[in-house]
């Protein structure tokens, strides 16, 4: 799957360790460690990459990832896009590959979560989430 808008280039995968990181932390989310990144990155059930402009070369500016058990439940992961190419869609755009993914591969009845920082939870209502509370309440705890 690969689709081009405008100068963007949205691909399926998951980009490399350092890029993974970069976006990340450039787009204001918390790092990870290295080495629980590249151990992670591959077990992604299905990911998407942004790039600015054409394969091979276009710089990876955006992505977004579901991992999970591949029948019964998923979540939806590490959507970003770096400032300076956000307010043009591309979350929108991921999303939108991600759960189209999810639409045609998923079982039914599969349970699929996210958890929205900030203001992403009006980007991912769009899509047919909702708040879980009071009925449930996400909650994480750090290793």
């Amino acid at each position: 799957m690969t689709t081009t808008t405008d100068h963007y280039e949205l691909r399926a995968g998951v980009p490399d360790v350092e890029t993974f990181r970069r976006l990340r932390t450039g787009a204001g989310m918390s790092d990870r460690p290295a080495a629980a990144v590249a151990a992670g990155l591959p077990n992604t059930w299905h990911g998407v990459t942004v790039h600015l402009g054409p394969a091979p070369d276009g710089e990876v500016v955006g992505m977004g990832r579901i991992v999970g058990d591949g029948g019964s439940v998923f979540q939806i992961a590490d959507v970003c896009v770096l400032p300076e190419h956000q307010g043009r869609g591309l979350g929108g755009r991921i999303m939108a590959l991600l759960t189209a993914e999810l639409e045609s591969r998923a079982p039914a009845g599969a349970y699929v979560s996210l958890i929205a920082d900030g203001d992403a939870h009006r980007l991912y209502a769009r899509y047919g989430f909702t708040g879980t509370a009071p009925h449930s309440v996400g909650m994480h705890r750090l290793v």
